[in-house]
Parts: C-alpha cells; structure tokens; sequence
C-alpha cells in the first residue's frame, strides 16, 4: 500500500510540474523552498560527470546543465603524489577538468587534469553563476587515502580548501549554532536540521566522500575513507579544530535499518550525516523516510533502475520527470543518473521538495 501511495504522489508531482511549466526551480527562485534547509530538497545528478567527454565536453557542461550533483573518481597516485580523477587508471587522469583561472577558461585548453583542477573548474563555474543551486560533490575515492605518501585525512582538508575556498560549506558550518556555540557531533546537529537554508547555499559546494571499489576490493573495511575520516572528524572536535575539515564522510549502503550499525566503534557513527544507496533499493526497502525525517542527506544512484526500469541513457522525459518525483517523495536527497540525451534539458535542473 505504501509503495502504491508513494507512485500516486510522484505522478501528481510530475503533473503539476507539467502544468505549472517548472520543470526547474533555481535556487536564485526557489525562495528557500518554503524555508527548508539543505536537507529539505532533492535535486537531480550526474553520475561519473568527469567521464563522458562525449556528452560533456568540459565539467563546465555538466554544470551548465543546472545539476545539483556531479561525482569524480579519485586515485591516489603512489608514484606522484597527486590526486588523479579517471574511472579505471589508477597512474593517471582521464576527465573533462581543464586547468582554469578565469570562467572563459572553462570551454577551452586541455583536459585530463588533476583533482586539483577539476575542483578549481567548480568553483570558479560557482563564482561565476552564484544564483545557482549549491552542488553536491560526491568523490569515490579509488584506492583511499595513502599515508606513506603524506595523502591522509589533513592533507586531503588543506587541499580541498585550497581549491574550492569560499564556497565550501563544511562540516563546521553544520555544527555551530546560530550563537555561534557548536553541536555535540553531527548527527545531533542534523537531527536538529541546523544545515543551512537551501537558498543561503546559493553558489556554494559541500564535498562528499566514499570509499572506492579498488579500496573494498583490497582493503579491509576499517581501513576505509569512511572510517578514517569520521575517526579524523571526532579527533579534530576533541582537539578544538573541527573548522579544518572540509569534508563528509558518506555512508554505503542506506537502508531501513540504519546502516552506521556497521561500525564497531560506536563512537564514529554520530560523525556520519550523508549516505549513499541504490535507487532500486532504496524505492523498495519501504522504510527509508526517516532519513528525512532525521535530516540526513541521501544520495541515491541508478534512479533508471527502480521498477519499472527505465532506459538508462535516454528515457522519456515524462518517465524522467515521474522517476524523479518519486524519488524525491521518497526522501531521496541526490537522485544520481545516466540521462545524457533530452531529458537532461528537463530533469538536470530540478529541485523538488523533499519527502
């Protein structure tokens, strides 16, 4: 009966959309959503954005397409030093990032940069388009972090923050009240829905990061980005130096039972505010919506996927439009796809209410 009553919902969402002619709502004219904060939208995504050239010749198509996610692939270079963005290379780059100064910089010069790079085309992109939705960027780190090359959780902060500056918001920012006192950790925070209003992020970034398949493959579970930095998130609070971090460590695999039971060392779990799924889990495990109702950002992948699937490139947009209601009335945060041909032009763009 639930799932019946949350496909009703999606479709009326996709209808109204269609009858009121929004197929998009920028944060420039969203009017905070009716007062909602971060964790009361759901806006649309690009999966493996750096990766098809094809379609978007630069990462500056993909942002000009209006989304409100882009995810890279990072690799930590054992020979270099250097974060490398590509899907399968683990020496090298392969991606649409060019190295840029200026906005006319972004459609021009060569490709295949760095992380460093690719970071810089997004904020410059943000600065350059301030009006636009604040970006979700999701980083699967490869292979993780490496400590023998001085490429750990304080290094990756500084870099992070050198790169996208201003327009990152931190978990820091999440934490600290209105009268300036901070949170115990972030759940509490969260929970509170302390994030800050979806049009305040207007132009702004938040970084996610997850662990990487080379990592699961090869690497024991504690050794992971998520444990690493949610241990690197609780030491620097102790130590009065949470405004160093830069990032959110996300979880795998949401799921109706809260899926931060994975940790034993229960003293990491309030330090994880952002989870990742499968849409076709997520749509069918029939209990996810306290997520939302706890203020936790979801981002969910494959949204094709969820019965009945859809195609996975080039769906109609009417089907686009309803998959991505559901969605959202689902309590879905991010809504991650493969859309590359016209619905892009309807669905990219979209914020929708969350839940």
């Amino acid at each position: 009966m639930r799932m019946i009553r949350r496909r009703v919902q999606a479709v009326l969402l996709a209808v109204l959309a269609l009858l009121l002619g929004t197929t998009s709502m920028s944060a420039a004219h969203a009017d905070d959503l009716g007062g909602e904060t971060l964790a009361g939208a759901s806006g649309t995504g690009i999966h493996n954005t750096y990766d098809d050239k094809s379609t978007y010749t630069y990462l500056a198509n993909a942002l000009d397409t209006g989304t409100s996610l882009i995810e890279l692939d990072t690799w930590a270079n054992v020979f270099n030093g250097k974060w490398d963005v590509s899907h399968s290379n683990p020496v090298g780059s392969d991606n649409n990032c060019v190295q840029a100064s200026t906005a006319a910089d972004l459609y021009t010069g060569n490709r295949n940069q760095n992380l460093d790079s690719c970071l810089d085309d997004i904020r410059i992109w943000l600065q350059a388009h301030p009006s636009s939705h604040p970006i979700m960027v999701k980083i699967e780190m490869k292979n993780g972090f490496d400590n023998t090359l001085g490429m750990n959780p304080t290094s990756f902060d500084s870099y992070v923050k050198a790169h996208l500056g201003s327009i990152l918001y931190t978990p820091a920012d999440l934490l600290t009240k209105s009268d300036g006192t901070r949170f115990p950790d972030l759940d509490t925070a969260a929970r509170a829905n302390n994030w800050a209003g979806y049009s305040a992020l207007s132009g702004k970034a938040i970084v996610e990061i997850i662990p990487g398949t080379f990592e699961q493959s090869v690497d024991p579970a504690s050794t992971w980005v998520d444990v690493v930095y949610a241990q690197h998130l609780k030491d620097l609070y102790a130590a009065g130096t949470i405004d160093q971090a830069a990032v959110f460590p996300g979880v795998l695999g949401a799921q109706a039972v809260d899926p931060r039971t994975r940790y034993s060392d229960t003293t990491l779990r309030p330090w994880f505010v952002v989870f990742d799924a499968d849409a076709g889990a997520w749509a069918g495990d029939g209990n996810t919506q306290w997520y939302n109702t706890d203020h936790y950002l979801t981002v969910v992948t494959d949204a094709y996927d969820v019965p009945p699937a859809l195609n996975s490139s080039d769906p109609s947009l009417a089907d686009a439009q309803a998959r991505v209601a559901e969605l959202a009335a689902d309590g879905a945060s991010y809504i991650s796809t493969d859309w590359i041909t016209a619905p892009a032009n309807g669905v990219l763009s979209e914020v929708l209410p969350r839940g």
